[in-house]
C-alpha cells in the first residue's frame, strides 16, 4: 500500500496529529515478518511550547526536527526506550507527532515474542498501549532516527476503509512537566489499546 506522502506531514502539527489517528505504522526490520498497527493515539509537540525537545533551538540532537517534514525522530526516553515521532510543520520549524499506541493489525505474534521474550501471557491490547511499548513490539530502534516515513524501513500508511472516520477525542499530554494544560493529545475514544490514563478516567477531554 502507498505510503503517506511528505506533503500530509508539511501541515499544523495539531492537523497531522489529529489525521494520523486511524493511520497504519509498519515495520520489518532487518529482513524480518512485517509487524503493524492501527495508530489510536498521538501527541503534537512544536518548538513554541517548551515540552518540545525543539524549544531549546537547533541542535545535534534536535536537527531531526527542523529538518524536511515526513521523518523518523527516534529518541530514547529515559534511557531504556526508543519512542517514535513524525516530523511535521515546513522545513525550518521544529515540530513532530509522538506515536503513543497502536492496535496491533500485522505480525502479532513476532510482536508478542518482544514484548514477552520469556514467554509471559500478554493479551493484545497490552502489546502496544504506550510509546516506549510500540516501538519494541515492531523492533524500531534509534538507528530509525531521520529515516523517511514514506520509504521505510519505518513507513507510515493511509487510513484502511475501517478507520476512515474514527471517534478521536482530544485532552492534555501526560508524562511531561511542561506546557501540560495544552489539549494536545488525541486517541480514540474506548479504544482499550491507547495508554493509561485513558481519556475518560481524565476530565480535561472534549471530542473533537
Amino acid at each position: 500500500m502507498q505510503t503517506l506522502a511528505p506533503d500530509f506531514y508539511a501541515r499544523p502539527v495539531l492537523e497531522v496529529a489529529r489525521e494520523l489517528i486511524g493511520c497504519v505504522v509498519e515495520h520489518a526490520p532487518g529482513g524480518e515478518q512485517p509487524t503493524s498497527g492501527v495508530i489510536v493515539e498521538t501527541e503534537a509537540y512544536h518548538d513554541s511550547e517548551p515540552a518540545c525537545h525543539a524549544f531549546v533551538g537547533l541542535t545535534p540532537r534536535t536537527r531531526i526536527l527542523f529538518g524536511p517534514p515526513g521523518r523518523a525522530y527516534v529518541y530514547r526516553s529515559y534511557g531504556i526506550h526508543a519512542l517514535l515521532n513524525a516530523v511535521c510543520e515546513p522545513e525550518g520549524i521544529g515540530a513532530a507527532v509522538l506515536i503513543r499506541a497502536l492496535q496491533p493489525l500485522e505480525g502479532i505474534e513476532a510482536m508478542r515474542a518482544r514484548r514477552s521474550p520469556l514467554g509471559v501471557a500478554m493479551r493484545d491490547e497490552e502489546l502496544c498501549s504506550g510509546p516506549g511499548k510500540l516501538t519494541q513490539a515492531l523492533g524500531i530502534e534509534l538507528t530509525e532516527n531521520g529515516g523517511d516515513l514514506c520509504d521505510g524501513p519505518v513507513r507510515i500508511l493511509p487510513r484502511e476503509s475501517a478507520w476512515l472516520d474514527p471517534n478521536v477525542v482530544a485532552g492534555t499530554r501526560i508524562g511531561i512537566t511542561k506546557a501540560v494544560e495544552l489539549p494536545w493529545r488525541f486517541c480514540v475514544a474506548n479504544n482499550r489499546n491507547v495508554s493509561r490514563p485513558r481519556p475518560g478516567d481524565d476530565l480535561r477531554t472534549h471530542a473533537i
